[in-house]
């Protein structure tokens, strides 16, 4: 379990240790919205996952919690990119959650039961917290398009909504 714990927290150290290779303030409108794109998009990895794995209700509840939301918010980030005439941009660090994403969910796939909830409900909550620190610190004050930072002020208020929701799982979990 601790070397689960520690690849967990991969996630949460990935933007301290990109800062230095790599400085995420200097990233585009078009590269920001591919790292929150790709975010959204491991999290609802990460909650098909849980649905496949968990029986805990809660567990349940939060990871279709997690689709409906990230899925709502990628369509719109998408419709405003399509709007806008921009398309998002890959980059070093939409590379690095990918990458971490597949080792975490690999990680998540050898584990079941109470085992994996916790692991899931930790790591949402390690995860949440890493990437509303990067978009609330980072990210919306380096936008430059209006709307594209207003996106990412509404995104930030439903995903500070997860990272409680995900400390409440964790708690309960324990």
């Amino acid at each position: 379990m601790k070397k689960l714990l520690a690849g967990i927290a991969i996630c949460g150290m990935l933007f301290a240790t990109q800062a230095a290779a790599n400085d995420p303030a200097e990233l585009s409108d078009v590269e920001i919205a591919h790292v929150a794109y790709t975010a959204d998009n491991l999290d609802i990895r990460y909650a098909h996952l849980a649905l496949a794995k968990s029986k805990n209700p809660e567990v349940r509840k939060f990871a279709k919690t997690m689709i409906r939301d990230h899925e709502a918010v990628n369509e719109q980030a998408l419709a405003l990119l399509d709007k806008l005439g921009a398309q998002a941009k890959d980059n070093f660090l939409s590379q690095k959650l990918n990458q971490d994403g597949d080792a975490i969910i690999e990680k998540f796939s050898t584990l079941s039961g109470a085992e994996f909830d916790k692991a899931y409900a930790e790591n949402e909550l390690a995860y949440h917290k890493a990437v509303n620190a990067l978009v609330g610190d980072v990210f919306i004050p380096n936008i430059e398009n209006a709307e594209v930072k207003a996106l990412f002020e509404e995104g930030l208020k439903i995903f500070k909504a997860h990272e409680a929701h995900a400390e409440m799982m964790v708690e309960a979990l324990n």
